[in-house]
């Protein structure tokens, strides 16, 4: 990747917005880019070298094995979100790991070191993480509440609709959105199962809320879906 694209990224991402130019390429030196397959796993936190990571492109899903072998799903996340070592903790991490989602996904990633020498040097762009990893969390718990609080199949409506307001294009009275998500995917967000998700998503179709298959997600009525919630 060249110096220019990987300036032009930092550059328009919303944490560095209040650098110089000088200092966004400074931080261009202290940045390493990677680029993943679909299935790919792109980290785990129990690596040596501690790192925070941004999500440049695509989309992918941050899990956990729950000891059974089986995987549980924390969080999927998007262009511009961050994963890793948030807390800026240089502890021995556990058992999380990132796994790519979509055909091709960039990340660029810090040294731990170097990103909390960036923040303490810049009051401001503390402040901006410092908000955006509060967010993080108050989303993480909201997510928790739900599975204790809400039925399956508000789950879904509610992570569906969250989807389409962050990826989906309008056209019309139509949101579209590209599907780089299995029915498993999906199962292991909202902690179900394959078998249910299919069967919800089949009662959605035939109700004529979406139109659903393996390449795209088209929501007819958006705000007739979020009622339902």
């Amino acid at each position: 990747m060249s110096q220019e694209t990987q300036y032009w990224y930092l550059r328009n991402h919303k944490l560095f917005s209040v650098l110089s130019n000088a200092q966004i390429d400074d931080l261009c030196i202290m940045t390493r880019y990677k680029r993943a397959e679909k299935g790919e796993i792109i980290y785990f936190a129990d690596e040596p070298e501690k790192r925070i990571f941004i999500l440049k492109k695509g989309a992918i899903k941050i899990c956990e094995n729950d000891g059974k072998g089986n995987e549980v799903v924390k969080e999927l996340l998007m262009q511009g979100d961050l994963f890793g070592e948030i807390s800026l903790d240089q502890g021995k991490g556990g058992s999380e790991y990132a796994q790519a989602l979509s055909k091709d996904v960039i990340i660029c990633s810090f040294r731990l070191a170097d990103f909390a020498y960036v923040l303490e040097n810049n009051p401001d762009i503390a402040l901006k993480y410092t908000k955006l990893v509060g967010f993080k969390f108050k989303k993480l718990k909201n997510s928790y509440n739900n599975l204790f609080f809400k039925d399956v199949k508000t789950r879904l409506i509610t992570f569906l609709v969250d989807w389409a307001e962050r990826e989906g294009e309008k056209i019309g009275n139509e949101i579209f959105l590209k599907n780089y998500l299995t029915h498993q995917d999906i199962a292991g967000v909202i902690c179900s199962t394959r078998q249910t998700v299919t069967q919800l998503l089949n009662e959605l179709e035939e109700a004529k809320l979406i139109s659903y298959d393996r390449k795209d997600v088209v929501f007819k009525d958006i705000d007739r879906l979020s009622n339902i919630i």
